[in-house]
């Protein structure tokens, strides 16, 4: 899994990295990268022990590479350049290890699966529902074809999702969770549902800057990995600390 999730933020990173260069700015792919799959495979050998001094290498290497960058090439956007380089680290890098956090959790399969499989659900629901019946824009800047209906379509899905999995964990699981309350998990679904979009609208708005449809041509008729994983990094994240909150 590991390896798969390195693979997976490698790819994302990478087609960060190229967006933001191919509008004139600088960042850099190997720190973008590097310091992603650091925050990765430290969160999977030491969890957020060493967090702080992750988080406060990425922030001083960056600064110092672009201070050098900004007086070798004489950028006149460094400070910019910075601020993307750390920004893409932390979000594909730290966001991203929250898909370990949720596995190493006791019983982190089915946590995994309850955050992924909803907002999978998310993206059936709103599509379901949004495709045939959505005449009401709902970022019309950043993504015309997004409305309203297929947001509310969306909720029902995220709604429908997380009891699919409540469900399918009572089933075929050796233990029995009580402690699941049926409630809580169809509120669980709901705010993924309320707040992962805006995961898929942040990425529409770098590529709507970078004037490209897609993140990169990787998957034929799909985009590339970022607009793959664009929801799942937002729902990793809010899961983990919905489920250690609310659960555990």
């Amino acid at each position: 899994m590991l390896a798969a999730v390195v693979l997976v933020i490698f790819l994302a990173a990478l087609e960060y990295a190229s967006l933001f260069q191919a509008v004139g700015y600088h960042p850099s792919r190997v720190l973008v990268i590097g310091g992603s799959l650091v925050f990765i495979i430290t969160r999977y050998f030491q969890g957020f022990e060493y967090s702080h001094l992750w988080l406060s290498a990425a922030i001083l290497c960056s600064m110092a590479y672009h201070l050098l960058d900004f007086e070798k090439e004489k950028h006149t956007k460094g400070g910019f350049d910075f601020t993307i380089t750390l920004t893409g680290m932390l979000y594909f890098g730290w966001l991203g290890g929250y898909i370990l956090s949720l596995r190493a959790l006791p019983d982190g399969f089915w946590w995994l699966l309850l955050s992924l499989g909803t907002v999978w659900m998310v993206d059936i629901g709103g599509y379901t529902i949004g495709r045939p019946f959505g005449k009401h824009p709902f970022f019309p800047h950043l993504s015309p074809r997004k409305t309203w209906e297929g947001f509310i379509g969306g909720i029902l899905g995220g709604a429908v999702g997380g009891s699919l999995v409540w469900l399918l964990w009572q089933t075929l699981s050796a233990n029995t969770f009580p402690h699941l309350a049926y409630a809580k998990v169809l509120l669980f679904g709901i705010v993924l549902a309320l707040l992962t979009p805006l995961g898929d609208l942040g990425e529409s708005m770098v590529k709507r800057q970078a004037g490209v449809k897609d993140s990169s041509q990787l998957i034929p008729g799909h985009g590339g990995m970022w607009d793959r994983i664009d929801s799942w990094l937002w729902s990793v994240c809010i899961g983990y600390y919905l489920i250690t909150n609310w659960f555990l």
